[in-house]
């Protein structure tokens, strides 16, 4: 516990403290906002993409490097 020897010291401790709690409102705030921009429907229709074409160039590659040919069904 602090022990204060004037009211100067309690008002800077105090806007310190009010400062931080801006600060970490504001932090909130983007962690939100990024969280919403990465759940939206583009963004996940997005990142699925890009997933599916990672996963067809992986199969492809492995494909020419194990010499396996494709057969029509």
């Amino acid at each position: 516990m602090r022990i204060y020897s004037s009211f100067e010291e309690i008002d800077k401790d105090l806007k310190i403290l009010k400062l931080q709690t801006e600060i970490d409102k504001e932090e909130i705030k983007l962690s939100v906002d990024q969280t919403k921009h990465q759940l939206s429907f583009k963004s996940l229709i997005g990142s699925s993409a890009s997933a599916v074409m990672q996963k067809i160039l992986a199969l492809k590659a492995v494909s020419k490097i194990m010499g396996v040919k494709r057969t029509q069904v």
